[in-house]
């Protein structure tokens, strides 16, 4: 058995990155899996892979951006499978353009806020009255490393991840006597933050060779580990946190 035996996941950005590494790795653990994005296609073979392995796990499109299929998620989550253990809020609905502070644009950053902090509230509260109804619940939200290095000309970005940050913090001290645990990891890994643009490959290039481990983590290998152990019973006193994960690397000189 798993250490996620037999629990219902919602895991937000599964088609790719972290959110498909901790939606992998949730299955191998035993998880039942609700994996959202907007990648249809994407999640239908990530359902396949974790079924052909022996999982359990379904596919539901959902635009981080719409109130509708947040809802649509929760709700049929909870039609199928009665309750909703975990929570992995590690979607991103938009990114940043990779612009130095004097040239962030004010629409692109309030886009990228709306599709990190709001639409990760807005998952919050509707898992909430299930979590509150059994007296448990597991919250993992996404932040970032660079929220708190500063990586020059991720501005907008980091913005939009520290105030994860801040709301984990948060549900954390409101939560807890609901038996509902929040944390937050902050991955420094290649993702589609750094693969947007040229700018953003060269920034994941020099924090890799400044790295004491000589490399960039890999969702699955590096960090979906840890994700999954914050989501289980031995992190249960595990409230609050910004978990590093990062193998020591410095994502600025």
């Amino acid at each position: 058995m798993g250490i996620l035996q037999d629990r219902v996941a919602i895991v937000t950005g599964a088609s790719s990155g972290a959110g498909y590494g901790a939606a992998k790795r949730f299955a191998e653990e035993g998880a039942i899996v609700v994996a959202t994005a907007r990648r249809k296609d994407r999640l239908d073979a990530l359902v396949a892979e974790i079924e052909v392995a022996g999982g359990k796990a379904i596919a539901l499109e959902c635009d981080l951006f719409k109130e509708e299929d947040i809802d649509k998620v929760v709700n049929t989550t909870i039609k199928q499978f009665g309750r909703i253990d975990i929570l992995a809020n590690i979607g991103q609905g938009s990114l940043d353009k990779h612009a130095y502070l004097e040239g962030i644009e004010v629409a692109n950053a309030v886009e990228v806020y709306m599709g990190g902090p709001i639409q990760s509230l807005l998952f919050m509260q509707k898992c909430f009255p299930h979590m509150k109804e059994r007296n448990y619940g597991r919250i993992i939200n996404c932040g970032s490393q660079s929220c708190l290095s500063g990586l020059p000309g991720f501005g907008g970005y980091e913005m939009a991840k520290a105030a994860v940050q801040a709301l984990t913090r948060t549900a954390s001290q409101e939560w807890a006597k609901y038996g509902i645990t929040t944390n937050v990891f902050l991955p420094a890994h290649w993702s589609d933050a750094f693969k947007l643009s040229a700018q953003g490959i060269e920034a994941g290039n020099s924090a890799a060779e400044r790295s004491p481990m000589g490399k960039l983590g890999e969702p699955y290998e590096d960090v979906s580990p840890m994700v999954a152990f914050l989501a289980s019973e031995g992190a249960g006193y595990i409230n609050g946190q910004a978990i590093a994960i990062d193998g020591g690397v410095q994502l600025i000189a």
